[in-house]
């Protein structure tokens, strides 16, 4: 009995001793906040097509400016990561700088509207590029073999995302800017976004797996972005990223995940 006691205040004084040091390195540790939102100026590359809400209209533009001051002013990041390509930077980080002397005027896009807005209520903290362009969603020949493969989740996923256009464009002509943004950051709308790739993941011609390397090539361009992203998160950083929700419904299971690094709920603020 002796013997089995010393060994559980052994693994008492352990799991005392790892709790202390855990909760030290939390007190380092960067923080993360993600923002998931549609595509201000509807590049057209999404699966779903939708007409978006004019993000420039008066009560839109009254939004944006309240809601980039509080996060600001809450989160205070010491830099805002922003989904462009690194082969856009120089041009970017040029009208981040005109934008700070008062010489640009912001273009209809959240990276504008909404990065350097935040970036320089901050306090002019740097911006960076977080994309990753070189791996995209690699889904042709998923969509080549689907119809003979497996008509039945080919005719279910024709039905989905006429469905979801619906949705959506009633949603974008019906809610305003904080609705919608409030909508994009849902946990279960995230879920969703990711059940999609499960509903194809089991497509399979002669053991050629189409469905799960779909997938699997757009997991890889997240972690990809994720990397970027630890990159920034040094001890004592309080990173700001704001991304297209098709990201952020993936990010935000590895941030959930990552045990160095402290997620940041975005909900309350939005």
């Amino acid at each position: 009995m002796r013997f089995i006691s010393r060994i559980f205040l052994g693994l008492a004084l352990g799991v005392a001793g790892m709790s202390c040091v855990h909760a030290q390195d939390a007190a380092t540790q960067a923080e993360v906040m993600m923002i998931g939102t549609f595509h201000f100026s509807t590049p057209g590359k999404d699966m779903v097509k939708v007409k978006h809400l004019d993000v420039m209209g008066e009560q839109s533009q009254a939004y944006l400016e309240e809601l980039t001051a509080r996060i600001a002013a809450e989160f205070r990041p010491t830099v805002v990561l922003l989904e462009y390509g690194p082969q856009h930077d120089a041009l970017v980080q040029e009208r981040y700088k005109n934008y700070l002397d008062g010489t640009y005027s912001m273009s209809v896009n959240e990276i504008y509207q909404m990065g350097f807005r935040i970036a320089k209520a901050a306090g002019n903290v740097p911006i960076a590029s977080f994309d990753e362009q070189e791996i995209e969603w690699e889904a042709e020949r998923l969509f080549e073999t689907m119809p003979s493969t497996a008509p039945e989740i080919a005719t279910a996923m024709d039905k989905k995302y006429a469905e979801l256009g619906a949705k959506s464009t009633e949603d974008h002509a019906t809610k305003n800017l904080q609705e919608l943004l409030v909508q994009a950051n849902d946990p279960e709308v995230d879920r969703a976004n990711r059940d999609l790739y499960l509903m194809t993941n089991s497509v399979s011609t002669d053991g050629e797996y189409e469905g799960a390397l779909a997938a699997s090539s757009w997991w890889h361009r997240n972690f990809r972005m994720y990397a970027k992203l630890q990159a920034h998160a040094k001890p004592g950083a309080r990173v700001l990223v704001i991304a297209g929700q098709g990201h952020t419904a993936i990010l935000k299971g590895f941030l959930a995940t990552d045990s160095r690094i402290n997620g940041v709920d975005v909900g309350p603020i939005l």
